[in-house]
């Protein structure tokens, strides 16, 4: 193997006059396999995004962009949740930063049963992981899944002669959490809490069955979000919380939105 040229300027590395530090520099949008715990299976494959940034010092023109393909590809050929501490730590050792920021993002599957008929089939689920390095070296996990449901308008349902206006709806949950929960909690989570939930694949039976529970069950939006609040609230596994909902209007050209977000650390109830 040959030895680096040391002829070569590092230009990254050269002083920077103008004194402003960066608060973020990096890659971004660059893919790879990484392995998820399954609640269900033990481990899921999958193909994630990672966004890789450091905090970059005022007196730094650059930092070396080819070191965080380095750090990601010198990992298992698959990268898991429990590399993600050791993955940042180095990654801010080898930049010489003091802060940073380790962000994957991938599709996770589910296997749902239909209320009715029994009938089996995948539903996919967004969901990220974001890792942070603060000055003085402290480390947080946060995990956000983005749920689709259904939400029945209690408005249209109590005007109406013939029916009630319903949608699609993402529920978001970003969560602090100060041990484990499982991908799937926070699904089932927010499903519980929607007019009903979605599913990938329904026979006649069930489509009578998801039609009539979204129509006995009715959710404001703001309903929506409050319900899922009050679930987190008493979840002690959970430290703090944003909880969103989008809810895509079936007769109107907008969407309606709500976001409840708490720190259960500083901001008991």
């Amino acid at each position: 193997m040959n030895s680096p040229d040391t002829t070569i300027p590092d230009v990254q590395g050269s002083e920077d006059r103008r004194h402003l530090a960066i608060n973020k520099v990096g890659i971004k949008s660059i893919r790879h396999p990484v392995r998820v715990m399954d609640r269900g299976h033990g481990i899921q494959h999958t193909i994630a995004t990672f966004d890789m940034y450091v905090g970059l010092p005022h007196n730094f023109k650059g930092t070396h962009m080819s070191r965080f393909v380095e750090i990601l590809n010198s990992q298992d050929r698959e990268i898991s949740v429990e590399s993600f501490e050791p993955m940042l730590r180095e990654m801010v050792k080898r930049l010489e930063a003091e802060t940073g920021h380790l962000e994957m993002r991938f599709p996770y599957f589910i296997n749902k049963t239909a209320p009715v008929s029994g009938v089996e089939s995948l539903m996919d689920y967004d969901i990220r992981f974001i890792g942070e390095i603060v000055a003085g070296g402290n480390f947080s996990l946060t995990m956000q899944v983005i749920v689709p449901v259904t939400s029945l308008c209690p408005c249209s349902k109590k005007i109406s002669a013939y029916g009630a206006h319903n949608q699609r709806s993402h529920v978001t949950i970003t969560a602090k959490t100060n041990t484990l929960v499982w991908i799937e909690e926070l699904v089932e989570l927010a499903e519980a809490e929607a007019s009903c939930e979605l599913f990938g694949l329904l026979k006649r039976p069930d489509e009578k069955y998801v039609t009539e529970r979204a129509y006995d069950n009715p959710k404001f939006v703001e309903d929506l979000v409050r319900d899922v609040a009050g679930r987190l609230n008493a979840e002690v596994r959970i430290d703090a919380y944003v909880v969103e909902s989008e809810n895509f209007e079936s007769i109107h050209n907008h969407s309606a939105y709500a976001l409840i977000e708490h720190d259960k650390r500083t901001q008991p109830m």
